[in-house]
């Protein structure tokens, strides 16, 4: 009855069956705490392995433009149904080659969260940029995040996961952003493997664009950060 009173006042919300978090006043008018403070605890109590992923990792590693209207975890091979509570709104993303990500501890008020590390996200954003809001946003965010890429780690994980398409589309990206030094790991590794060529952007028409050579893609958006 108690924690009934509670949930009725806003003082206690509950993002899942059983689980609580206790809101203090400095967050009453949002309905919920910040989901970084409460994400690892939560994700325990489903038993699921996580990490807070694509814009929003994007976002604890300084780079995510505009600040995300939906926080977004990644889980193992089989998505998670939303959970919406207050003004926030965790969604999660299932991702297949979930064992290939490197990740890292972020500090939060209430302990830590776990995060992609700089060069996951930028596979991520890559591999899944509809959840980003297209290769328009990524590169974007891209712009921001390579201060923090270091090209050894971003060749490793790129090979690590697998997948030469999202290596020509993340190091035509970066070239366009002027980042060649980060971008020589990838381009070897594309030239050894040869792959034929693919639209650069999975969401725009294939049309007549010009080709690149270099990264086997063709052309078919351009592709520029927002200012």
């Amino acid at each position: 009855m108690a924690l009934h009173r509670l949930v009725k006042a806003g003082r206690l919300v509950m993002p899942r069956s059983g689980f609580y978090v206790i809101v203090d006043a400095q967050h009453w008018s949002v309905g919920t705490l910040p989901p970084e403070w409460f994400i690892d605890e939560l994700m325990k109590n489903m038993g699921k392995q996580y990490y807070v992923g694509l814009l929003s990792a994007a976002q604890s590693h300084g780079a995510a433009h505009h600040r995300p209207q939906e926080f977004q975890v990644m889980v193992p091979t089989r998505a998670v149904r939303p959970i919406r509570v207050g003004n926030v709104h965790i969604r999660f993303f299932g991702k297949g080659p979930f064992d290939h990500s490197v990740t890292v501890e972020v500090k939060t008020p209430t302990g830590f969260q776990k995060a992609s590390s700089a060069e996951t996200t930028a596979w991520d954003l890559v591999r899944y940029p509809r959840a980003a809001g297209g290769l328009e946003h990524v590169i974007t965010v891209l712009a921001e995040l390579a201060e923090r890429l270091d090209a050894a780690k971003l060749t490793a994980i790129v090979k690590r996961h697998g997948e030469i398409l999202v290596a020509q589309r993340l190091g035509y990206l970066l070239d366009r952003l002027s980042r060649r030094k980060l971008t020589r790991g990838l381009a070897d590794w594309v030239d050894k493997k040869d792959p034929p060529l693919r639209p650069l952007d999975p969401a725009s028409p294939v049309g007549d664009g010009p080709e690149s050579r270099k990264w086997r893609l063709l052309v078919n958006a351009k592709l520029e950060p927002e200012g």
